[in-house]
């Protein structure tokens, strides 16, 4: 027997022992494990980003009760003859797919909206419509998307996936039904040179709401990281392509720009080059393009190409007389046309000014597009006039939109 056990008092334990007896049990220790991941789970959420988190993408206000008086709950008055009312359905159901919406308009089961005459209308008031409120940034994913891209020598090249999907839905802005169905006057506004002055494009992403659609241009450097961040802001993205303009070559667009006296297989060549500058694009816009957009001949293999590719192609109203519309419906290419370029007097009054003509138009119409340029006074401008427009109930809406529902 070891000298220290015997020495030892009798019945005295040694420290470890009686540490060892003192040992909490198993349950206390799972509780308290439980209490610790719990803890240590909610402090590791906390810390995730939640970009949207406290941006509604649609708020509605519900109108106030109103009471309802018919038929059936108001008494006739004393001898007065009783008539049947004819139903709307043969059953005598109201038509299900029939879905009212306000100012007097009427969505049938197809999707399709029908206005109304005021006679037709169910009630002789008038609704307000609903307040519609977006999340200024809606983050979009990185690109290249690969079920829509077509590797090449030059770089990555848009196409029409395998499933039929179109770049010009992959990369275009989700825009809710509620606004794209809305009667309130819709405005798209395209700002382009970005990716030339790193500056600038991070002026207009730190300024700019997402709705306001990009135009980058294909000479900048490291562009697809430039788009890609311009895509996490929310904001839709279209490719530049330099056209020949009256005057050229003294008035020079930049490299590879697409002639009106080239062959179309050099014109081609030219142009997926510049799609190949990089990718995330939902349709392309001209840069310059007096000479070229008005030679019918050199124009139908260009807008060819785009329809085969599934994009979708905007006009700025820099040139006058094109050949575009013709040869749109016959391609059945998806085209739109601004109507004003805001910032052909660079000047905060001119461009205000030119904002302001932008609403009324779009009053008038419904709708309106106008393109500018990415210019410290452009970008400054926009931006204030932006915060402005959801009180005048104005909706900005980006690019894609103006090809969809009643925004066309």
């Amino acid at each position: 027997m070891p000298r220290d056990e015997m020495l030892r008092p009798l019945k005295r334990m040694s420290l470890a022992q009686r540490l060892w007896r003192r040992r909490p049990g198993a349950l206390p220790v799972a509780a308290l494990s439980l209490v610790l991941a719990f803890t240590a789970g909610t402090a590791w959420l906390m810390r995730q980003p939640a970009p949207l988190a406290g941006q509604p993408v649609v708020v509605a206000a519900i109108p106030e009760q109103a009471e309802i008086i018919t038929s059936s709950t108001t008494p006739a008055e004393d001898g007065a003859p009783t008539e049947d009312v004819a139903d709307d359905t043969a059953d005598g159901m109201i038509d299900p797919n029939a879905i009212e919406i306000s100012g007097g308009e009427e969505m049938d089961g197809s999707g399709a909206v029908q206005d109304l005459a005021p006679e037709d209308a169910m009630a002789p008031e008038k609704h307000e419509e609903a307040m519609i409120i977006v999340a200024p940034h809606r983050a979009m994913r990185a690109a290249p998307i690969v079920e829509v891209t077509e590797k090449s020598a030059d770089g990555p090249l848009p196409r029409i996936g395998d499933g039929g999907q179109k770049p010009f839905d992959t990369y275009s802005q989700v825009t809710p039904m509620a606004i794209v169905q809305s009667g309130r006057p819709k405005i798209t506004l395209v700002l382009g040179g970005m990716g030339l002055n790193e500056r600038l494009t991070k002026k207009a992403l730190d300024l700019l709401p997402g709705d306001v659609t990009l135009g980058f241009a294909p000479y900048g450097d490291n562009l697809q990281a430039q788009v890609n961040q311009a895509r996490g802001d929310g904001h839709e993205i279209l490719l530049q392509v330099p056209m020949e303009p009256v005057g050229y070559p003294a008035t020079n667009p930049g490299p590879r720009t697409l002639l009106s006296d080239a062959t179309p297989e050099q014109n081609l060549s030219a142009l997926k080059w510049l799609m190949s500058r990089f990718a995330g694009y939902s349709g392309i816009t001209n840069y310059m393009g007096g000479r070229l957009l008005t030679s019918e001949e050199a124009l139908r293999p260009v807008l060819a190409e785009l329809k085969s590719r599934g994009l979708a192609y905007l006009e700025d109203a820099s040139v006058k007389k094109t050949r575009t519309s013709r040869l749109a419906r016959e391609l059945r290419l998806p085209v739109q046309h601004a109507t004003m370029v805001i910032d052909a007097d660079p000047s905060a009054a001119a461009i205000s000014a030119a904002l302001a003509q932008l609403e009324k138009e779009a009053r008038k119409h419904g709708s309106a597009i106008a393109t500018g340029s990415g210019l410290d006074i452009t970008i400054e401008t926009v931006a204030e006039w932006a915060k402005t427009l959801q009180e005048k109930g104005i909706l900005l809406v980006p690019v894609s939109a103006a090809y969809k529902g009643r925004a066309t």
